[in-house]
């Protein structure tokens, strides 16, 4: 996600820059597999054009050719929102679609909570703690069967596929389910109205406006029923204060604990995220380094510290100045910045369970962690660390989950971790990131110790810097599409990035050898969004993505867009090259955050920070001009005949 207060760049290892790997990659792919000659300047190129240069192999499903309903027919039926359309100060939906908006930042995640009044800001941390938080991203809905059946919906081998039975779209599983929604920030403006907290309280008000929320939904009877919040015993908020626990190679590490002798609290900045074969939630600390400051004139970041983007200063959220626990300078709490910056796996369905750091997994900015089953039934887990020249991660469980998880034993505890390096020839390879390796071992005295810092591990390694990575999808024909957001700090143009610097970003994609849980890869360019510009496919910064069952990607954007658009919603078929607009949002808005039921009928969808939290600018999701105070939100998208999302 996009944070213009993370302006610095942590790298610098001066590992080979990705626009040289990629104007290589692309002056070797002179020739389509069918014979067609196509040119390769980025700058004369235009992004349909691009798409069809790469169009999957000769394994991509095609139109109609996926595992859904819709298979057989044009992925794309809908009319596109236009360019004209897109530039309002309301949210624009393709005319065969409607949304409804829900979920709203401070409303109670129960029925009959304290209802938000914009006049109570900053809230009282207690009702912060019960409402729903800000900065809505990265979510999953998790489906709910009738009474006497599994609580979780998806098929028991079908989990990171669910359309495999399709039964789960004809019963009441389709109208009944658990959101997990990550809440990733909330300037002090927005959250507390003022520009530094003034007191406790207020820091604990911005904390809890931090975190994941978990509320249960149901749809209402009929055709165009809406779906709202209901009674349930399973909503929750976790927090910057809620226990936690560590598990994996790094937990009980020293540099893990503090004199203070605390339990382990909190996540915060979370971001993207992932879901389990098992049926639980990952979700993913980015940022965290901003919460972190000091008053003491003294204290300078270590080497460490440095490699993540930790300074005196923050993001500004001013939290060291009330609770020690984010002071960098104090000896009670000296680690405790090495507590956040990993992925943490919920049970939505246990709200018992304190939520567990997977140390296996490696601290990095973590910007989603998605699951997939290798042909050998290891988990594979991609994710990204988002900064700009940081890397591309893989972690591939010891063995077959099921067994894993059979012995008692969390398949996101034992494996390795991996980081990607991009070559010329359009070949890529996993750099396993362990005390095998003569550099790593010269830097690290244990495996915990490397975890703890995976960032400087895959430095030493000599993985590709990449212009931060963001989401990654698997599509079904098993490649690999990965965003790359931008990067204003790339100064050496080449034929695939004409721009110096990257001002609009790309998507990348692979193909993995032996079922995904190999070493090696191939690679090509998905589509490079500034070949966009000026057509009706227009679009910049992508950052959300996900591939559906049929190959359609939805593309979401986080950035400036670019013919006076504002940040939106797209949806490309992977088989044809066609991009399409389905939804564009506010001013000063991201669009971000993106699931489904099982059936694919109602899509969810987060508008977040709209208006930059400023009334001026936009008081979604009140009408305009109101001058309401904007909240971050859940939209809700159905076709208006009922239809598969995207169709």
């Amino acid at each position: 996600m996009h944070h213009e207060e993370d302006n610095g760049v942590s790298n610098n290892s001066g590992n080979r820059p990705f626009e040289d790997v990629l104007e290589a990659n692309l002056q070797r792919r002179r020739f389509l597999k069918n014979g067609v000659t196509a040119a390769v300047g980025a700058a004369v190129m235009g992004s349909t054009g691009f798409l069809q240069a790469f169009p999957g192999n000769g394994k991509a499903k095609g139109v109609g050719k996926g595992l859904g309903p819709g298979a057989g027919k044009p992925l794309l039926g809908f009319t596109p929102v236009s360019l004209a359309q897109g530039t309002g100060p309301e949210p624009a939906i393709s005319p065969e679609y409607q949304y409804d908006v829900i979920l709203p930042w401070g409303d109670p995640i129960v029925p009959g909570g304290t209802a938000f009044n914009e006049a109570d800001l900053p809230l009282p941390p207690t009702q912060q703690a019960e409402a729903v938080g800000i900065g809505h991203d990265g979510m999953w809905f998790f489906p709910i069967r009738d009474a006497g059946k599994p609580r979780y919906g998806w098929d028991d081998d079908g989990l990171l596929n669910p359309w495999n039975g399709q039964s789960l779209g004809n019963g009441p599983v389709k109208n009944r389910g658990v959101l997990c929604m990550n809440n990733e920030f909330g300037t002090n403006f927005h959250v507390l109205r003022k520009s530094v907290p003034e007191s406790l309280d207020d820091v604990r008000s911005s904390q809890h406006a931090h975190g994941v929320t978990v509320v249960e939904l149901q749809r209402s009877p009929g055709k165009n029923g809406s779906w709202n919040v209901v009674a349930s015993d399973l909503a929750r908020r976790i927090h910057v204060n809620t226990p936690v626990d560590f598990s994996g190679p790094a937990a009980g590490h020293p540099d893990l604990m503090n004199n203070s002798l605390d339990e382990p609290r909190g996540t915060a900045n979370n971001c993207a995220m992932g879901y389990t074969p098992w049926g639980t939630y990952l979700t993913c600390e980015e940022n965290f380094n901003g919460y972190f400051g000091t008053e003491d004139p003294g204290w300078s970041p270590s080497a460490k510290q440095a490699r993540y983007g930790i300074s005196d200063g923050g993001f500004g959220y001013g939290w060291h100045l009330f609770d020690e626990r984010f002071d960098l300078a104090s000896a009670d709490y000296a680690n405790e910045h090495n507590r956040f910056g990993w992925v943490v796996e919920i049970d939505p369905m246990d709200p018992q369970a304190k939520p567990v750091k997977r140390t296996a997994l490696g601290r990095k900015k973590n910007e989603g962690a998605t699951c997939h089953v290798a042909e050998d039934g290891r988990v594979i887990v991609y994710n990204g660390d988002d900064e700009r020249f940081d890397y591309i991660y893989k972690y591939v469980s010891a063995e077959p989950w099921q067994q894993m998880r059979a012995n008692g034993e969390s398949p996101l505890d034992r494996g390795t971790l991996y980081a990607a390096r991009f070559n010329s020839d359009g070949s890529g390879e996993w750099l396993e990131l362990s005390l095998a390796n003569p550099a790593i071992a010269a830097e690290f005295a244990d495996y915990g110790e490397m975890l703890i810092n995976a960032r400087r591990a895959a430095d030493l390694a000599g993985a590709t810097p990449m212009d931060r990575p963001e989401w990654a999808t698997v599509a079904p024909d098993g490649q690999v599409y990965f965003a790359l957001t931008n990067n204003s700090r790339r100064t050496v143009p080449g034929p695939a990035n004409p721009l110096a610097p990257n001002a609009d970003g790309h998507i990348v994609r692979w193909t993995e050898t032996r079922g995904h849980s190999g070493d090696e890869f191939s690679w090509d360019i998905f589509v490079i969004a500034e070949d966009t510009h000026g057509t009706e496919e227009s679009f910049a910064d992508p950052d959300g993505i996900w591939c559906d069952p049929d190959g359609r990607l939805f593309i979401q954007t986080d950035g400036g867009q670019k013919d006076g658009l504002q940040n939106q919603m797209l949806v490309a078929d992977t088989g044809t090259a066609e991009i399409r607009r389905l939804f564009t949002g506010v001013p000063g808005c991201e669009i971000t955050g993106i699931t489904v039921t099982p059936d694919r009928r109602t899509m969810f969808i987060n508008v977040q920070h709209p208006g930059n939290g400023d009334p001026g600018s936009s008081s979604f999701p009140a009408p305009t001009g109101s001058g309401a105070i904007p909240r971050d939100a859940t939209i809700v998208i159905t076709r208006k005949d009922g239809g598969i999302i995207g169709s």
